[in-house]
């Protein structure tokens, strides 16, 4: 039996990293691997980390060993897991790429283990270069790819980031698969009567941490249309703020659409992230740029239409007037993209939501794994 170990995020860890970690554990284990997850005794220090908390009070993955052995910040700790994971020698290592703060903990331990001449690193790159710059992200970046043997990117974007680091090493793109671990879609009725919403009303979903580049200031002028006023929409914000969250409320003062807005800017726990998408009419992702989302998969697992911008990988996923809209990222064209879903209809896109995210399976990332550690 091949071992694999995910190095990455993990429970009590939060978050859209940790619960992809979590289900990919559960898929290799379903397939006859084993397969744990060395996670983060540190993940990020206080002082950097943008949100509320970095933990969850939900209940630990059943079936899963997760330990959380690696501290961010402490070179000792990085070799001393360095050689504890060499002495284990799993058959392969999995890891977890989305922030350049990562590299030097990450580019150490791996660089232990690979002395042990046996295990094969195969990187999962979120993000190559990301979305907010700072100091130093090129070195660190470059030393933590230097340490792996292949790669797979979920986007194009990402795949071109990373040939500019790396030209040479094996690369595979596999679409983000669908994120079904938060239980199966649920009736419209049934959603907004659990989180106290109008059966009746047009509801657009903004879901998600809330950070620049994903663009919700745009989305709240799109809201200020005089006909998206006039029709009546809504739009829903669920995501915690990593971010001053002031600025966006002084433009929905100056804006005036108070009204329109049904905000719930609290950490979503995953029991309760069915009853937001399902509630929605479609998911609205107006990203300044983007790589991939993980917001993606979770709509096409709930069957929604979604509007996109035509930045980076996103545009690529939503196939244009077959499962959403693609718009450019300006107040305009994404309002002019809300009025086209309902002008269409919720219903007109399903059964093509229902074909394309057939696409979108773990055992698909399984394969391209397995194969990239035996090329």
């Amino acid at each position: 039996m091949s071992k694999v170990i995910i190095i990455g995020p993990g429970h009590p860890l939060r978050g859209g990293l940790a619960t992809f970690n979590q289900r990919l554990a559960k898929e290799f284990i379903q397939s006859g691997y084993e397969c744990s997850i060395c996670s983060f005794s540190l993940q990020y220090p206080r002082i950097f980390f943008p949100g509320k908390s970095q933990y969850t009070n939900e209940p630990a993955p059943e079936g899963l060993l997760i330990r959380p052995l690696i501290n961010s910040i402490n070179p000792f700790n990085w070799i001393k897991v360095g050689n504890l994971l060499k002495n284990e020698r799993p058959d392969i290592i999995v890891v977890r790429f989305w922030i350049p703060f990562m590299g030097p903990a990450l580019g150490m331990i791996l660089r232990r283990v690979k002395k042990n001449k046996h295990t094969k690193i195969i990187c999962i790159a979120d993000n190559v270069i990301p979305h907010e710059h700072r100091p130093g992200d090129r070195t660190f970046t470059r030393y933590f790819l230097k340490s792996c043997d292949a790669f797979i990117t979920m986007s194009e974007k990402v795949m071109t980031d990373l040939r500019f680091f790396q030209k040479n090493k094996p690369v595979k793109i596999v679409q983000h698969p669908l994120y079904d671990n938060f239980g199966s879609p649920v009736s419209k009725d049934e959603a907004r009567q659990k989180l106290g919403l109008p059966k009746e009303d047009k509801i657009v979903l903004f879901f998600g941490f809330i950070r620049h580049y994903k663009g919700l200031d745009i989305l709240l002028q799109s809201m200020a249309d005089e006909r998206i006023k006039k029709a009546g929409i809504k739009l829903m914000i669920a995501g915690e703020f990593y971010e001053d969250n002031r600025k966006y409320f002084d433009l929905i003062d100056r804006l005036k659409i108070q009204d329109q807005l049904i905000v719930k800017t609290d950490f979503i726990p995953d029991l309760e992230v069915r009853d937001y998408l399902c509630a929605a009419d479609a998911v609205i992702q107006p990203y300044r740029n983007a790589t991939q989302s993980g917001v993606t998969p979770l709509a096409y697992h709930f069957e929604k239409p979604m509007v996109v911008t035509n930045v980076g990988g996103l545009a690529s996923l939503v196939p244009h007037e077959k499962v959403g809209l693609v718009a450019e990222p300006t107040p305009r064209s994404i309002a002019d993209a809300i009025l086209r879903v309902y002008q269409l209809g919720e219903y007109y896109f399903i059964p093509q939501v229902r074909a394309e995210k057939k696409k979108y399976s773990w055992q698909t990332l399984i394969e391209a794994i397995m194969k990239l550690s035996k090329d």
